[in-house]
């Protein structure tokens, strides 16, 4: 169409000066020629070239609109090419994502220990959600106390500081609604009081996705990523989010249960405190690494005394008082040498103290003795006092056999109870 145009254009502009060529030879070398001839020649040639020129704008301009057409349809397509093309690649990072979930799902089942299950989670969130920016925080609830406490963590910035360790207000309000948490813009948000917020010492957080661990009704934790820039997640993140963490809600349950099974096979019912095969173990693998590191390790025996007269005269009920008291009196006095409580049989009691010489552990001991005999008890409407005899050994001045330790820490015990009980004896 664009060249039939152009070739009449141009023989437009060839025939108009040939026509004005013939006119002028006809009037000026033929005067003969009659002048209204010549008048109707130059008209019907004018209105010839009028024509051709009123067609040929008329087709310019067709062609013009039919390439603004074009190019128009043309934009469209490559937007919607473009609009495709982002779909795309959103729909494949979306697969990409879900796809991750059968790994994650295969690592929560290789392992219950609670710190593996953990780390799983938090890496996957931060590594398909942030991509790898901003913080992700793991909370634990405590069932008994209803609060938080931050368990691990993942940061962009290793030396930024988390001040909020129980939790802040974006982790109460998770924990009060029990529902996931979006925020895009914290500027915009009107769920929380800025002027609030900035009379916290908080670091910088403007955007955030939460999502509290739920198993059977049950909140457990939550699981939360921010950032301090805007706009860094969305619903898609959210629900994302919110599917991690009920399979991790799960694992969780499960981990958790089955620490709690652990603790009560090492753990004695009445008293809490170790149970002896446990310690014999402890005790084993702790005097081969002093041996090796040329350390020392302080071994207490202790005995309640008279024990069999309180059941005689209150009751069986109250010899389990008694040793309750005794064991919480054990964890109170010894706490800040973080000692091995051990139950070890009836009313005896077997303490391990690292890094303690003897000297130390003779200061230790009767300390003890004297909280233990200053303490009363109440049986049965009646205040009384409970006394104890302890026997010491050191490792290795002693012994360096841990079976040896504890025998000779029992014979100091026996030979306190001799000499009138209520003491500390060593060898």
């Amino acid at each position: 169409m664009v060249q039939k145009i152009t070739r009449k254009k141009i023989s437009v502009y060839l025939t108009l000066p040939v026509i004005a060529d013939v006119a002028v030879n006809l009037f000026v070398f033929h005067p003969t020629v009659n002048p209204f001839v010549f008048l109707l020649f130059l008209l019907f040639n004018s209105i010839i070239a009028v024509y051709l020129f009123n067609d040929f704008s008329q087709k310019e301009s067709l062609v013009n609109s039919r390439i603004e057409n074009t190019k128009e349809q043309i934009n469209i397509i490559s937007a919607e090419n473009s609009k495709a093309e982002e779909f795309g690649a959103a729909l494949r990072f979306r697969i990409t994502r879900y796809n991750n979930l059968k790994k994650v799902i295969e690592e929560l089942n290789k392992s219950l220990r609670l710190d593996l299950i953990v780390k799983v989670l938090s890496s996957t969130v931060y590594t398909l959600i942030s991509n790898s920016c901003g913080t992700t925080l793991f909370y634990l609830l405590d069932s008994r106390t209803q609060k938080l406490s931050l368990i691990y963590s993942i940061k962009e910035n290793p030396q930024m500081v988390i001040f909020s360790k129980e939790g802040d207000i974006f982790d109460y309000w998770v924990l009060r609604h029990s529902r996931e948490l979006l925020i895009e813009d914290l500027k915009n948000d009107f769920r929380f009081d800025l002027d609030t917020l900035r009379s916290q010492e908080m670091r910088p957080v403007l955007s955030l996705i939460s999502s509290p661990l739920i198993s059977h009704h049950s909140l457990l934790g939550l699981l939360r990523l921010d950032s301090d820039k805007r706009g860094s997640f969305n619903q898609d993140d959210l629900r994302f989010l919110s599917l991690v963490s009920g399979l991790g809600a799960v694992a969780l349950e499960n981990s958790l249960l089955f620490q709690k099974t652990q603790d009560l096979a090492i753990h004695d019912d009445l008293t809490g405190l170790y149970t002896k095969q446990y310690f014999i173990g402890r005790l084993k693998d702790e005097a081969k690494r002093c041996l090796r590191l040329d350390q020392r390790i302080a071994v207490m025996m202790i005995d309640i005394d008279f024990f069999k007269q309180y059941n005689d005269k209150f009751g069986h009920t109250a010899g389990d008082i008694v040793l309750k008291k005794v064991s919480s009196l054990l964890k109170e006095s010894l706490n800040p040498l973080s000692p091995l409580l051990c139950r070890f049989g009836g009313e005896e009691f077997l303490i391990m103290l690292p890094e303690t010489g003897k000297e130390r552990a003779l200061e230790v001991a009767e300390e003890l003795r004297r909280n233990i005999e200053s303490e009363k008890v109440m049986l049965r409407r009646q205040n009384t006092s409970v006394t104890v005899s302890i026997g010491l050994a050191c490792l290795p001045l002693d012994t360096k056999d841990d079976d040896e330790l504890v025998q000779k820490a029992d014979k100091s015990m026996y030979q306190a109870k001799r000499k009138g009980r209520n003491r500390v004896c060593y060898i």
